[in-house]
């Protein structure tokens, strides 16, 4: 049995309804991560499972338990937020004590509890400290610490690092994954809206869009074999380039798309039916375009914009589409400036074919 079964789970606010019947198995130990764009409804249903918004109708249920109408101290949860909320005048034992000491916990369990978080999170040697003698990314791990003492049956993150500058972010979601790793039976659920947060530290993601589900898989199958052009699009860095076209050539096991950008392309796909004619997108990631100097190619045109990134130089090139450009992320050291011609070239199991309503015909080799 699933650690966590939500089923037809559904949230409205008056007649506007956030969520669309939302159904999801998430198994025990594992880290589920819920992302989209803002509004998606992710927040929502993070909120819904910890008992915090009252779901209108469905199930939920954590180990075959009914939840829907327990109260959110007797779901066996614990829950990091986007702010630390940490009490400013306690120390961070006491921080981290405070909820124990309310449901009358001993003191000796209390302080074991309190030792093992800490070296979880290596915050022994703040334990007298206050909070505002912490950098953010201290005061965060406090936060998580207070979470741990708890020994909940699942995790919810909502958001923890958005209050983090860049690096700290980084040296954070680090530590994230360590927790992870040195709790490996723990359930965890991390709602973001920051793909690369979801993409390192998840073991499936859950796609949201609307108050809808549009894929769930791990990181690599949702990269390498979109259900669709949201989560295309929304799922890497910089996004799918995505350029309509049409079929012109079904050969068996490949057809081939001449696109808008006044080009052809081979792509790997079986299609028995008849496709000539048909209208498609086609899309491929910036990173799976190189230059083409001699030999096949799939776009040319002229470089209007470099961002130069040290390991990497992002080139958006026109290809005479108007207000869309081709971003390719080519090596940073090539030798390449605005107004070069250039030519770049792919592999047939790189590009992905999309229909007109933006769902996916094929994957890379064949997915």
């Amino acid at each position: 049995m699933a650690e966590l079964t939500i089923r037809q789970v559904r949230k409205s606010y008056g007649a506007m309804e956030v969520l669309h019947g939302i159904d999801l198995d998430i198994e025990k130990g594992e880290f589920m991560v819920f992302v989209g764009p803002s509004g998606c409804g992710k927040s929502t249903l993070l909120r819904s499972i910890a008992g915090l918004e009252d779901i209108t109708s469905g199930e939920l249920r954590i180990e075959g338990q009914l939840m829907n109408h327990v109260p959110p101290s007797k779901r066996g949860i614990a829950m990091v937020f986007q702010s630390y909320a940490l009490y400013p005048h306690m120390t961070v034992r006491d921080n981290m004590a405070f909820g124990m000491k309310i449901a009358g916990m001993k003191k000796p369990e209390i302080e074991q509890r309190i030792r093992h978080a800490a070296d979880i999170l290596q915050l022994g040697a703040y334990l007298d400290r206050h909070p505002k003698a912490l950098s953010g990314g201290q005061r965060q791990r406090v936060a998580i610490g207070r979470a741990i003492v708890r020994d909940p049956r699942v995790f919810l993150f909502d958001e923890p690092l958005s209050n983090l500058d860049a690096a700290l972010r980084v040296a954070t979601r680090i530590e994230i994954a360590k927790l992870k790793q040195a709790m490996p039976d723990t359930t965890m659920i991390y709602v973001t809206h920051d793909q690369v947060e979801a993409m390192t530290l998840a073991d499936r993601i859950v796609v949201l869009k609307d108050g809808y589900v549009e894929q769930v898989g791990a990181p690599k199958e949702l990269y390498r074999c979109p259900r669709n052009m949201f989560v295309a699009q929304f799922i890497g860095s910089p996004a799918m380039n995505i350029i309509e076209g049409r079929i012109v050539h079904n050969g068996g096991d490949h057809v081939t798309v001449e696109h808008a950008a006044k080009g052809t392309a081979e792509i790997a796909l079986h299609m028995e039916e008849e496709v000539i004619g048909r209208s498609v997108r086609m899309g491929v990631r910036p990173e799976d375009l190189s230059l083409a100097d001699d030999g096949p190619h799939i776009f040319s045109g002229t470089i209007d914009h470099i961002e130069h990134l040290g390991e990497v130089q992002l080139v958006h090139l026109d290809v005479g589409l108007s207000n869309q450009a081709v971003i390719a992320k080519l090596a940073g050291l090539l030798d390449l400036a605005r107004g070069d011609q250039i030519r770049l070239r792919t592999a047939a199991t790189s590009l992905h074919l999309f229909d007109d309503q933006g769902e996916r015909l094929n994957g890379p080799a064949g997915g």
